[in-house]
């Protein structure tokens, strides 16, 4: 909704145009006109109007034809319409009205009838505006709340595979080392088959092994820096 509501008269006629202008504005409301069907319909797609005051015999392009336009279009199909008729006869109104049509007057309309129903159809337009706000709301929050899922769900996919890294290595390493390798980010790789050329060099010193079992461990320790040079 406009601040003040924003409507819309359509009429052929100049002076019922000035009439319907005069009276609303006298009432805080901001009032746009079009002389014609096509016109309207312009003004229409252009300023989104609050309502729309719409008479039905015109030239160019009849209100009921303006109508049902209107109705077929998704963007404007929530503004109401008030047809005006200056007819005794009730099939144009009846017409109207099954075109997609929200109210009607007759015309000469008393003052306070058309104040009403501008009031009435005002509501009803605000209320929809209202609903269609949280129904956005609610998309957006729904929307936001898919994105958080998808993040919870990544996050725990990737614990999931630390934690399964974490016990291949463990099967194989001590759990210091394991622990330091997955937070450098290279266990796979060390997982890996590997290739290489390595040269073993193994040394034994001859009676150590009865000397250590007997010995006192101080004692071993002193004699094997003492006696293995480095």
């Amino acid at each position: 909704m406009h601040d003040p509501p924003r409507i819309l008269a359509v009429d052929d006629t100049p002076e019922n145009l000035e009439i319907l202008r005069l009276r609303l504005e006298a009432n805080g409301y901001e009032v746009m006109t079009a002389a014609d069907g096509e016109e309207g319909l312009a003004k229409v797609r252009e300023f989104k109007p609050d309502l729309i005051l719409l008479d039905i015999m015109m030239p160019k392009l009849d209100g009921i034809s303006v109508v049902r336009t209107l109705k077929q279009d998704v963007s404007l199909r929530s503004i109401p319409v008030i047809l005006v008729t200056a007819k005794v006869d009730t099939r144009d109104v009846v017409e109207g009205l099954d075109a997609g049509g929200d109210d009607y007057l007759t015309k000469p309309f008393e003052h306070r009838a058309l104040l009403a129903r501008v009031r009435s159809m005002l509501r009803q337009k605000a209320l929809h505006d209202t609903v269609e706000s949280q129904a956005l709301r609610l998309e957006d929050q729904a929307a936001q709340l898919a994105a958080w899922n998808r993040s919870l769900e990544q996050t725990v996919a990737e614990q999931v595979t630390e934690i399964e890294r974490m016990g291949r290595l463990r099967r194989f390493l001590p759990a210091q080392v394991a622990d330091l390798i997955v937070a450098a980010g290279d266990g796979d790789t060390l997982l890996q088959s590997h290739r290489r050329e390595v040269t073993v060099v193994f040394c034994d010193l001859r009676g150590f092994t009865a000397f250590a079992e007997t010995t006192e461990p101080e004692e071993v320790m002193t004699a094997s820096a003492s006696t293995i040079p480095v």
